[in-house]
């Protein structure tokens, strides 16, 4: 098959807030090659991503994400990966070309899955899709009763596994973040997993850090999640040795595999967390998630915006029967909600499980999104983009 075209669709909220909830907004990008169609999303500025697949090129390896796409001949995973070679080879210079290239190589793989019938986990090599425990991944609230309410509303929706994060916490004083955690525990009770996400707001000051690994170590929670940015391996190491029933987490913010597995390697993060909407896709999610099995570390999905986004960060560890816990968007903006029509559920059990569907198995919405769709024009050298459901979704080809 060749490829046809690469469509993007920007979707938004009538207003977007400052509130660390990346549900928001989102870009969806649709790739079409003999027939068939598949869909993958981007998990990034979609503005700037959609500049990065059409902007004219510089040099050789300062090219449009376009130029290692289009036209290119897709029968198989290998030339997924082929062409995750090439852009990151002609775009090397292109620093948003890696989270352009996500959404298009997850809308890849939905596409050969579909052309073959088969999910995405199996066409990675697995034979069973596991269930996974979702955890409800909230924000902190604004005071530590609203934290309190919140857990216990969690809690009564059958969630066993809860996470908080954001907010206040790590922004003010070590007690006052001691106070958003017991009253996350208090209203889990003791028999649910307490997460806990500090969203990098530490950079790399460990001794901040330190200060609240007691009161974690008192709630008994599970982890403490990127304490630091996700480069800073000496500070995440350094964390790691004093911790002593607290995981350390980390990984969602890797943008490559390399960034990810130097987190295993040198970081000591117990568990490592990865975005498939950021890393290069579900291909490179895989390499992480064999390396995590191969050093001990717990693999877990990023996912904190649609269904279309959760599916594809859960098909590169659908296979792993150990690695059972999984982050769930148990709070999107309605503009997540609609991207899709099906949607991934707990079962009675409460546990998940990567659909066995073809491709990802998730249905994109458009009609439904039609609300939302926002009318963008961007114009290089007469190359126009257009995303607004009056005009066509296509990007032409870029030389």
């Amino acid at each position: 098959m060749i490829i046809e075209s690469v469509d993007f669709f920007y979707v938004a909220m009538p207003e977007i807030t400052l509130e660390a909830d990346g549900s928001q907004d989102a870009l969806l990008v649709r790739v079409t090659a003999g027939g068939y169609e598949g869909w993958g999303e981007c998990e990034a500025s979609p503005l700037t991503s959609i500049a990065a697949f059409v902007t004219p090129r510089s040099h050789g390896v300062c090219q449009p994400v376009a130029a290692s796409v289009m036209g290119e001949t897709l029968d198989s995973p290998d030339d997924i990966h082929r062409m995750a070679r090439l852009v990151g080879r002609n775009s090397m210079d292109l620093l948003q070309a890696g989270h352009t290239w996500s959404g298009i190589e997850i809308a890849l793989w939905d596409l050969l899955g579909k052309m073959r019938d088969e999910p995405v986990w199996r066409m990675l090599g697995y034979t069973h899709s596991h269930a996974k425990l979702p955890y409800a991944s909230m924000l902190m609230g604004d005071t530590p009763q609203e934290t309190l309410d919140r857990a216990r509303l969690a809690r009564s929706n059958g969630f066993r596994a809860v996470k908080f994060g954001w907010g206040s916490y790590g922004t003010g004083t070590a007690a006052a973040d001691a106070d958003h955690v017991a009253a996350a525990r208090e209203g889990l009770g003791d028999d649910a997993q307490l997460l806990i996400d500090a969203g990098q707001i530490w950079g790399d000051d460990v001794d901040a850090a330190i200060a609240r690994l007691d009161a974690l170590e008192k709630a008994h929670a599970t982890w403490l999640e990127e304490p630091f940015v996700p480069h800073a391996y000496v500070a995440h190491a350094a964390l790691a040795s004093r911790a002593r029933t607290v995981g350390i987490a980390g990984g969602e913010g890797a943008h490559t595999v390399h960034m990810a597995t130097n987190l295993i390697d040198y970081g000591g993060v117990r568990f490592i967390q990865v975005d498939a909407a950021r890393i290069g896709g579900i291909g490179p999610s895989k390499a992480v998630a064999d390396h995590a099995v191969q050093h001990g570390t717990t693999y877990v999905n990023h996912t904190f915006t649609s269904h279309l986004a959760l599916s594809a960060s859960m098909q590169p560890f659908a296979g792993l029967a150990d690695h059972r816990i999984c982050e769930y968007p148990v709070e999107p903006k309605e503009v997540a909600l609609a991207i899709s029509s099906n949607h991934i559920r707990p079962d009675a059990n409460g546990e998940v499980r990567a659909p066995d569907a073809p491709g990802l198995g998730i249905e994109v919405d458009l009609e439904g999104l039609a609300p939302y769709m926002r009318h963008v024009e961007i114009s290089i050298d007469h190359e126009r983009v257009y995303t607004s459901p009056d005009v066509p979704h296509k990007v032409s080809e870029t030389v």
